[in-house]
């Protein structure tokens, strides 16, 4: 299983070499989030209407290694943008995708920008 975790690395906005389409503004639902696929890759995204802000991750839960994320609420403490896994209501950063109970897990993250309507995520290959 750990192998793939390991298929999920956090990329920053400056690493990006690919904006991959997926899908426009309308194809997500307004403060939750949908997945899409990119190769091997399951990708949650989140439209957080709420803080007007978009966010993506890895839809596979590090914890009970299921593909779930993008199922999770969405909400914020102390103004950081989370999401909880539905399966065990762990809490993870959408900015950066640590655990905010302090445990090990983590989620890696992905850009996203929007242009003309249409969602992008970035990815480095």
């Amino acid at each position: 299983m750990q192998d793939l975790l390991n298929e999920y690395q956090t990329i920053g906005v400056d690493k990006v070499k690919v904006w991959v389409k997926a899908g426009t503004v309308d194809d997500f639902p307004t403060n939750g989030g949908a997945c899409i696929k990119y190769k091997k890759k399951q990708i949650a995204v989140f439209n957080f209407t709420t803080m007007s802000r978009w966010y993506a991750c890895q839809n596979l839960c590090p914890h009970k290694m299921e593909m779930v994320i993008s199922r999770g609420m969405i909400g914020d403490k102390d103004q950081i943008p989370k999401v909880a896994c539905p399966l065990h209501k762990k809490t993870f950063s959408l900015e950066n995708g640590t655990n905010m109970e302090g445990e090990d897990y983590k989620l890696a993250t992905y850009p996203v920008r929007i242009a003309d309507g249409a969602v992008f995520v970035g990815f480095s290959e």
